[in-house]
C-alpha cells in the first residue's frame, strides 16, 4: 500500500485499510454463504502489534470499519468498537495463531457448509484431486473438538499453525491464517472448494487421488517440499 504522494502509509492509514478489508471480507463470507446470522470472525495485526477484530453479535455482511474493536495479544481490550462493541468471544483462537507464529498477520474463521460437514463428520481432507490443491492446500487437518470460547479451542489449533494454512474445527467450522488478510481469506475459499469438490466427486463415485508420480512432478515443478 502506498499513498497518493508515493510515501509509505502511516500507521493510521494502514489501520484504516485493514478495517476496510475486514468489512469487505466479512461481506464476501456472508454473500458466499460461508457464515449465517452472526457467525464467524476475522482479525488482523496492526503495525503496533495489537489486533483489530470483528465484534461479537454482528452479521459479517453488515460490518462497518468503526464497529471493529482492538485487543492486545493477551486479549485485553485496547479499544471498543462503535457502540461499545466487544471483541468476538472466539478471539482466543485468533490470538493463539498470532502467538504461535510471527508469520501470522491475519486470521479468518467461518462455517463454510461443505467444510463444516466434513468437520462434523470428523474427517481430515487430503486434497490431492487436482494439481492446484497439491500446490495450495494438499491437506486440511482436523483440530479435535473443543468447547467454544474456552482455552480448549486455541489449544486444538496450535499444532497446525506453523505447518498448515488452516484446519477444520471438529463439530464447529474452519479457520485459516496467513501473513495478510487477503491470503487468509483466499485460504478459506480454497478450503471450502476442496471440501465441496470432495463431496461432489463422491456423489458420482469418482473420487481419485493423483498418482504419487504425478504428485511428485507437481511438487518438483513448484519447489514444494513433501510433508
Amino acid at each position: 500500500m502506498t499513498t497518493q504522494t508515493g510515501q509509505d502509509p502511516s500507521p493510521a492509514d494502514l489501520e484504516a485499510e485493514l478495517r476496510r478489508q475486514i468489512c469487505d471480507i466479512g461481506r464476501n463470507l456472508w454473500t458466499r454463504g460461508m457464515v449465517a446470522a452472526n457467525d464467524g470472525n476475522i482479525s488482523a495485526q496492526l503495525p503496533d502489534g495489537t489486533i483489530v477484530c470483528t465484534p461479537t453479535g454482528v452479521s459479517k455482511g453488515y460490518l462497518t470499519p468503526a464497529m471493529l474493536p482492538v485487543v492486545d495479544l493477551d486479549g485485553a481490550v485496547v479499544a471498543l468498537g462503535a457502540g461499545a462493541r466487544q471483541p468476538s468471544t472466539e478471539i482466543l483462537m485468533h490470538l493463539r495463531a498470532y502467538q504461535t507464529s510471527a508469520e501470522v498477520g491475519a486470521v479468518v474463521h467461518a462455517h463454510p457448509p461443505y467444510a463444516t460437514a466434513f468437520a462434523i463428520k470428523g474427517e481430515v481432507l487430503v486434497g490431492k484431486l487436482m494439481p492446484e490443491s497439491i500446490v495450495a492446500m494438499p491437506e486440511i487437518p482436523l483440530a479435535p473438538y473443543a468447547t467454544p470460547s474456552t482455552d480448549e479451542v486455541p489449544d486444538s489449533i496450535e499444532p497446525y499453525v506453523r505447518s498448515h494454512p488452516g484446519c477444520l474445527l471438529e463439530h464447529h467450522g474452519a479457520i485459516t491464517w496467513a501473513g495478510d488478510l487477503m491470503t487468509a481469506y483466499l485460504a478459506m475459499e480454497r478450503l471450502e472448494y476442496s471440501a465441496h469438490m470432495t463431496y461432489l466427486v463422491r456423489q458420482i463415485d469418482g473420487e481419485r487421488q493423483l498418482s504419487p508420480g504425478r504428485i511428485a512432478a507437481v511438487q518438483r515443478r513448484f519447489g514444494i517440499i513433501a510433508r
